[in-house]
């Protein structure tokens, strides 16, 4: 049976290790039949992050660091040289100084702030605009990844509930943008998962049993379900669907106690 996304092509930035929602991303994309590129930001991440591209065929491993217009330019500059067009881009980077993760928000330093904004939400509208030119005409589809801290106050996620609040917004305005284009922007909601970037914010397995225990479906989710929500904006099945925030958190935003 012919695969849903076969010969499509995506890019996933924000692998760092095989717990990343990214990756989860990235699995049920590559299950799918979609070539993938993935970049990674830094040395420190390189060799983990090509380890796991070995696991999907035909995929390519770029650097990219995206306070670095110079570096998200060259990104797309070999993603057009390598696969020639582009039908899906999923954003999954964020990044706060762990800091800046604890306490009263009102602490939070002006370059933290600053920098968290650039990397979680700015680095979305930076990345779109390199990546417009090669899904033209090609009902491509942007999924980036938020959290429920973008409308509620969390305890300690503070300065990236800022930024994830940003991203929303950002969502809705590249949707409207992008909409006569026949690309669409969508973000997913994830529900907490204890993966690299979460470790940064205090008290996290705290919370995280919490949430589990006052889900509808009492408990929490994987990412596997939180790739398979990306496939599904990725495909056809969606194609009516942009500027939306889907939440993929076991039904834990409609609860008030």
């Amino acid at each position: 049976m012919e695969q849903l996304l076969e010969g499509k092509t995506g890019v996933v930035f924000g692998v760092a290790n095989k717990r990343s929602l990214a990756w989860g991303c990235a699995r049920s994309l590559a299950n799918a039949g979609m070539r993938l590129a993935f970049t990674y930001a830094g040395e420190r991440l390189e060799s983990s992050v090509k380890k796991l591209a070995e696991e999907v065929p035909g995929s390519i491993v770029l650097p990219c660091d995206v306070t670095k217009p110079e570096e998200i330019d060259t990104v797309f500059e070999s993603i057009k040289d390598e696969f020639g067009f582009l039908d899906t881009v999923v954003h999954a980077i964020a990044f706060a100084r762990r800091e800046e993760l604890q306490g009263d928000f009102y602490h939070t330093s002006k370059d933290g702030y600053m920098l968290a904004l650039e990397v979680s939400a700015y680095s979305l509208t930076a990345i779109t605009r390199r990546a417009m030119p090669l899904m033209e005409g090609r009902e491509g589809s942007f999924v980036t990844l938020s959290y429920i801290g973008a409308d509620r106050v969390i305890p300690n996620y503070n300065v990236m509930g800022i930024a994830k609040s940003a991203l929303e917004a950002s969502v809705r305005y590249l949707a409207a943008d992008l909409g006569p284009r026949g690309i669409r922007v969508n973000a997913i909601s994830a529900g907490p998962i204890r993966t690299l970037s979460a470790s940064g914010v205090k008290d996290f397995n705290d919370m995280i049993d919490h949430i589990a225990a006052h889900t509808p479906m009492r408990r929490n989710v994987t990412a596997e379900e939180v790739g398979d929500t990306c496939l599904f904006l990725a495909g056809p099945h969606s194609r009516g669907i942009t500027g939306s925030t889907i939440f993929v958190d076991a039904g834990f935003h409609i609860m008030g106690l």
